[in-house]
């Protein structure tokens, strides 16, 4: 099982800046209602610059069931984070935000 499917922990833990070619106001697919442009090149995800940050696509309960709400339209540092915890392995960024949440981390 992937544990992703349940976790949320590093959509709540992290900034999340991406490309402007990414965001829909400029031709891409993350929603604009979701992301906010911060310079001529960069656009963030809403709500991850608070504290404690969270993703406004963020759907449900850390640990327990969280998901994407956008998730085939997320931006490609989402894309690349945890890219091995579909296998139930953890990098230390993903074991970090676990943490933070007061999950196990994955690389045990």
């Amino acid at each position: 099982m992937n544990p992703c499917l349940d976790c949320g922990a590093c959509c709540a833990s992290w900034r999340v800046d991406f490309d402007r070619d990414e965001w829909a106001g400029a031709g891409g697919q993350v929603p604009e209602t979701l992301a906010e442009q911060i310079s001529s090149r960069l656009c963030r995800m809403r709500g991850t610059d608070r504290t404690p940050p969270r993703c406004a696509a963020l759907v449900g309960t850390i640990g327990v069931k969280a998901s994407c709400a956008i998730h085939e339209w997320r931006p490609s540092p989402c894309r690349e984070f945890g890219a091995r915890a579909n296998l139930g392995i953890g990098d230390d960024a993903c074991d970090a935000a676990r943490r933070r949440h007061g999950l196990a981390p994955l690389s045990l």
